[in-house]
């Protein structure tokens, strides 16, 4: 499937949220954005930068915009994408077609065009290169047991593998780490990273 068949199967799937996301859509195409599909969702762009993209989810929907950090936000409504990991992304959560204000939505999305127009963006500072990434013990086993996950561990890129490293490490208590490992497991055999869905 290409691009714009990946989009209108996103928005022709039967969904709770599908009249909701189907408003923010007409929004969005009443600007001068191009509409393509990436990181499994639609994605809004002006000069191929990314400006907004529009999502569903099991309990809400919503927008993400790219570099929302930048946006006034007089409504006092944009959250972090994912606290710690997302600098520049911010996400305007709706739990109801009813909550769609489309002339507050309409003046978001374009203070987001005006300012990708105008450069604004987060320059992002090279990272410094990682030398090791330390595998905690939990996952070492969990390895162990599934040598799948071990060799396909191996093939992330370093800055993938010290996700899941920090993000089993991180865990305080025994059941989190086991919950943590259960999930991430087929992720990494998958070929994926932790947060490959917010990028």
């Amino acid at each position: 499937m290409d691009t714009s068949e990946k989009t209108e199967a996103y928005y022709a799937e039967e969904h709770p949220f599908k009249t909701g996301i189907a408003l923010l859509r007409d929004l969005a195409l009443k600007t001068d954005v191009v509409e393509t599909y990436k990181w499994n969702f639609p994605t809004y762009t002006i000069n191929k930068k990314n400006v907004l993209a529009i999502c569903k989810f099991k309990n809400h929907f919503g927008i993400w915009f790219f570099n929302g950090v930048f946006l006034s936000d007089p409504e006092n409504i944009l959250e972090n994408a994912q606290k710690g990991k997302t600098q520049a992304m911010r996400h305007w959560k709706f739990y109801s077609e009813k909550d769609v204000d489309l002339l507050n939505v309409s003046a978001y999305i374009n203070e987001a065009i005006e300012n990708q127009k105008k450069g604004v963006e987060l320059i992002r500072v090279p990272k410094k290169k990682t030398t090791s990434v330390v595998v905690p013990i939990e996952l070492k086993d969990a390895f162990n047991i599934h040598p799948k996950a071990k060799s396909a561990f191996r093939k992330l890129t370093p800055y993938k593998q010290k996700e899941y490293t920090e993000y089993i490490a991180s865990a305080k208590r025994e059941k989190t780490k086991v919950n943590r490992l259960e999930k991430i497991l087929p992720m990494i055999i998958d070929g994926k990273g932790l947060n490959d869905m917010y990028r």
